[in-house]
C-alpha cells in the first residue's frame, strides 16, 4: 500500500459533538459486566442500524461458546465495505471492549463541567464505553461522509476485564482478515501504546492433614502454615510485589487465599491464587517458577510429628504474552501521521497492564492502542474528559483513511 494511494482522498471530517456525547451518555448507562454483555450489544446494534449500518454487516461470533462460563454473547463484529478509490485497500480494524467491572453496577452518568462522572458511589464505566461510543461515532462519520475509505471492521469484545477473553477467542477470518488494528482503551488519544506486559496466572492447591487443633495439633499438617511459609519465601527473595532482581523487572501478587472449616481443626486444604507479570518472557517464567519452588519447599519443611508431609498442586498458565511493536510498523506510522494532522505529536508508550492488543498482536494483527478520555478506571473517582473523548472521535476517521 503506497502512501499516495491511501491519502489521496483524505480530508478532515466534521464531528457532531452533541451526537457523539449522546452516544457516550447512553452507552454508559447500560449495564454490562464481563460475560453479561447482551444488553449493551443490543444497544450498540440499535445505534449502528439507526445511523445507516446494514443489518447484514453486523453479527456476533461464537467466542462465548469457546470461553464458556455462561457468557451471554460472543464478540460483536461489524464489517463495513470500502468505498471509492480506497475500497480495495487492506482492511483496517477498530476494537474496544464492551464489558465493565462490577464496581460500575448501577452507574448513572452525569456531566459535571468538563467531565462525565458517576452520580453515585460507583465507578462510571468509561473503561471502556468511551471506546464503544467513539467507534459508533466513527461509523456515523464515515457513513455520512462522501470521502473514500478502505474496508473497515469494528470489533466489540467481551470479557476483557476478566482475562482478555473475547480477544483471546476471536478468529481473524470472522474479522475479515484485517491488515492492522487500532484498539481503543485509555485516556489521552495522543498516547499510543505500542507494547504491553505479559502475565501468568496460577493456582496453588495446598493439601495438609486435619486433626483436632486442641487435642492433637502435632499430628496435623497445616495447609495454612505451608501457604504462609511459601509466600514468605517468595517475598524474602524479592519476588513479591514490585520486582527488580539482577536488573530484571516484573510484578507479582497473591489474589485470593481460601480454606479451612473451623478454628479447632488443623486446616487440611488452602487454595491460593496469584499472578506474575513482566515484559520479559524469560523473566516472567522465572517469577512463576519461584512461586512453584517456594510452595514445594514449604511442603517439605512442614511435616507432622511422624514425618508425614502434605503436598501441593501448582497450576500455572500464560494469561497473555508481552509484545512490542516496531516504530516502523504500519499502524504506528499511521497513528503518528494522524495525530500530526490534528496539530499534535503522538507519544509512544509501553503499558504495564494487559490489553486486547496483546492477543491481537499474538494472532499476527499489528495493533496499536490509544485512549478516548477515560481516567481513574475501576474506582469511584472514574471520569471521562469530554474534550479528550471528542478528540478521539475526530482522530478515528483519520486513522481509518490516512
Amino acid at each position: 500500500m503506497t502512501e499516495q494511494s491511501v491519502t489521496a482522498d483524505v480530508k478532515p471530517s466534521n464531528l457532531n459533538e452533541k451526537t457523539a456525547v449522546d452516544h457516550l451518555m447512553a452507552l454508559l448507562a447500560v449495564e454490562g459486566l464481563s460475560g453479561e454483555e447482551a444488553e449493551v450489544s443490543r444497544e450498540i446494534r440499535k445505534r449502528l442500524e439507526n445511523i445507516g449500518c446494514r443489518p447484514s454487516w453486523i453479527r456476533h461470533d461464537n467466542a462465548h461458546k469457546r470461553i464458556g462460563m455462561n457468557y451471554q454473547v460472543g464478540n460483536l463484529i461489524v464489517r463495513i465495505p470500502g468505498k471509492g478509490s480506497l475500497r480495495n485497500q487492506p482492511r483496517r480494524m477498530f476494537s474496544g471492549h464492551m464489558d465493565t467491572v462490577p464496581l460500575c453496577r448501577g452507574a448513572v452518568p452525569v456531566i459535571k463541567g468538563p467531565r462525565i462522572v458517576s452520580s453515585g458511589r460507583t465507578a462510571l464505566g468509561g473503561d471502556n464505553r468511551t471506546a464503544v461510543a467513539a467507534m459508533v461515532t466513527l461509523v456515523e462519520t464515515l457513513l455520512s461522509d462522501a470521502q473514500s475509505r478502505p474496508p473497515i471492521t469494528l470489533l466489540f469484545t467481551v470479557g476483557e476485564e476478566t482475562g482478555l477473553n473475547g480477544a483471546k477467542e476471536v478468529r481473524m477470518q470472522d474479522l475479515g482478515n484485517p491488515a492492522m488494528g487500532f484498539n481503543i482503551d485509555g485516556g489521552n488519544p495522543k498516547f499510543a501504546i505500542v507494547g504491553a506486559i505479559g502475565a501468568d496466572r496460577w493456582v496453588a492447591g495446598v493439601h495438609g492433614r486435619s486433626t483436632h487443633a486442641g487435642v492433637y495439633p502435632q499430628g496435623g499438617i497445616s495447609a495454612t502454615l505451608i501457604a504462609s511459609r511459601a509466600i514468605s519465601k517468595v517475598a524474602e527473595k524479592g519476588f513479591f510485589g514490585k520486582i527488580d532482581v539482577d536488573g530484571q523487572q516484573g510484578t507479582s501478587n497473591i489474589g485470593m487465599i481460601s480454606g479451612g472449616e473451623a478454628t479447632n481443626q488443623v486446616t487440611d486444604f488452602v487454595r491460593v491464587t496469584g499472578e506474575c507479570r513482566s515484559h520479559s518472557k524469560s523473566f516472567l517464567k522465572k517469577i512463576t517458577s519461584e512461586y512453584r519452588k517456594a510452595f514445594e519447599e514449604a511442603v517439605a519443611e512442614t511435616p507432622n510429628n511422624r514425618g508425614d508431609k502434605g503436598r501441593v498442586e501448582f497450576d500455572a498458565e500464560r494469561d497473555y504474552d508481552a509484545f512490542k511493536m516496531s516504530s516502523r510498523a504500519e499502524p504506528v506510522v499511521i497513528i503518528k501521521k494522524a495525530v500530526k494532522q490534528m496539530s499534535g505529536e503522538a507519544i509512544l508508550l509501553i503499558a504495564d497492564g494487559g490489553l486486547d492488543a496483546n492477543y491481537l498482536n499474538l494472532k499476527g494483527l499489528p495493533t496499536v492502542t490509544l485512549g478516548a478520555g477515560a481516567h481513574g478506571a475501576h474506582t469511584i473517582d472514574e471520569s471521562v474528559v469530554i474534550a479528550e473523548y471528542l478528540d478521539a472521535c475526530r482522530l478515528l476517521p483519520l486513522l481509518a483513511t490516512c
